[in-house]
């Protein structure tokens, strides 16, 4: 009958299921990129910073430069120069490891502990209003998928690496081109309401 919306065709499993991925992608850079612009608009800084102060606060007597970066799941070199930024700031410190001059042992200042703890109050409470449409039910149901899509990676069942645990509170890292762009992003003022995650 014209005019009745005609019901949906089931689609095939792989087709269905790549469906699924993109909108699970989808929403999660949109996510991100309103995460960016909150952390840049409030605390003028990045969700990459973000991600290693996180990194580095949970890790209390800190981290040399290789754990973080395996944590981060990024190479040195992208890590070293947001360090760079982050001593220059007062956020974190480098220390000597013992036993071994020769690597870098960085952990978060008094300073950077109390920064990290207002941005993580407030990067909570925007998670938070962003996915607030959803119960807690949902939430528990999306939880419990998603941790079985996960095992099952790490079980090697689904021809994926198993995943390493990242910050995002983050994010397991930006594109190349967005990286650099928060990298070299002006540290001065605060941008009130300018566009530009921590989930990685």
């Amino acid at each position: 009958m014209s005019g009745q919306r005609q019901p949906r065709r089931a689609e095939p499993g792989n087709k269905q299921k790549l469906r699924l991925w993109l909108k699970l992608l989808r929403m999660a850079r949109g996510i991100e990129v309103e995460l960016r612009r909150r952390f840049a608009a409030e605390f003028a800084t990045t969700l990459p910073k973000f991600d290693v102060m996180a990194a580095l606060a949970r890790a209390q007597t800190g981290m040399n430069m290789t754990e973080l970066s395996r944590h981060l799941m990024v190479s040195n070199g992208n890590v070293t120069g947001i360090i760079d930024r982050l001593v220059a700031e007062g956020i974190v410190e480098r220390l000597a490891q013992v036993g071994d001059r020769r690597a870098t042992f960085v952990r978060l200042t008094d300073k950077g502990s109390h920064r990290f703890a207002a941005m993580a109050e407030a990067h909570a409470g925007w998670i938070g209003a962003i996915l607030a449409d959803y119960s807690s039910a949902e939430v528990e149901t999306l939880l419990a998928l998603l941790a079985r899509a996960r095992a099952r990676a790490a079980d090697g069942k689904n021809g994926v690496e198993p995943e390493r645990e990242a910050g995002r509170d983050g994010q397991a890292g930006a594109p190349p081109k967005q990286r650099r762009a928060d990298e070299e992003a002006p540290r001065s003022g605060r941008r009130r309401g300018s566009g530009g995650s921590d989930v990685r």
